[in-house]
């Protein structure tokens, strides 16, 4: 299929856009089942994070149903969860920068809860798996392309079209990537080597995907999923290309100034 690409000015507008979306799809949701939002940790998300809670707040959105499913985690050399006081803890980030962006403002009724916020098991990866299936499958995925080398979630390069959430070595491109995401880094070494991510086919099952793609360093990631038609391994971010209902949203930064 023709790949299916927005372009904003800013990435504020991106953000609204997303926002938008997720907040119609809830708004009609029936709540009887959990509405489950595929979440990356990162910059790529927080503008969409920004304008669906001020959206919250001005259409009283009820989020007691949303479900925050995040993609990956650092793990310790003893494949745990890193400490979620760290800088660089993808569960202090879910908690911080979604669940409490999201709750601001909210009445109690409304907010999501913390038992809301879904992290695969390290010492048990394939029951998230089994935990989604349940629950009647994604709603929405949000998606983030690394930089360097086209991770999504914790997936490096050469990951299988066929992969479900698992724990990974990570590449050391993509911990080079991560020196940008979290800066309080201060150098390669710090950046943990292992992860837990869901895999390709996870993401490619749900319902509807949002590829967020902004800012100059992004470009060479927008020009390779631009041209996807499928997947490719070698750039596991072009997984979006195999979701049934995708789209690339892109700033101006990110595509060179083409619209």
């Amino acid at each position: 299929m023709s790949p299916r690409i927005l372009t904003f000015p800013t990435p504020q507008e991106l953000g609204r856009s997303v926002a938008r979306n997720i907040a119609d799809r809830l708004a009609s949701s029936s709540g009887t089942r959990p509405f489950l939002l595929g979440c990356p940790g990162g910059r790529s998300p927080r503008p969409v994070f920004a304008a669906l809670a001020q959206t919250a707040v001005t259409e009283r959105l009820n989020l007691n149903n949303l479900i925050l499913l995040m993609m990956d985690d650092y793990l310790t050399e003893d494949l745990t969860h890193v400490p979620e006081t760290g800088h660089y803890s993808c569960r202090r980030f879910a908690r911080l920068e979604i669940q409490a962006v999201l709750n601001a403002g909210l009445p109690s009724a409304h907010k999501t809860s913390d038992a809301n916020v879904w992290f695969p098991n390290p010492a048990d990866p394939g029951a998230y798996d089994a935990r989604i299936a349940q629950a009647g499958g994604i709603e929405i995925f949000l998606l983030a392309s690394g930089a360097g080398d086209g991770h999504v979630a914790f997936n490096p390069p050469g990951t299988d079209i066929a992969s479900t959430t698992r724990v990974v070595d990570l590449a050391k491109q993509t911990r080079r990537d991560n020196l940008t995401t979290f800066p309080e880094f201060g150098c390669l070494e710090e950046v943990p080597r292992r992860g837990i991510t869901v895999g390709i086919a996870i993401i490619a099952a749900a319902r509807t995907s949002a590829m967020l793609v902004w800012g100059e360093d992004k470009r060479e990631a927008y020009n390779r999923l631009a041209s996807a038609r499928s997947y490719d391994p070698g750039w596991p971010a072009t997984v979006w290309a195999m979701c049934p209902d995708a789209t690339v949203y892109a700033d101006l930064d990110a595509t060179g100034g083409h619209t």
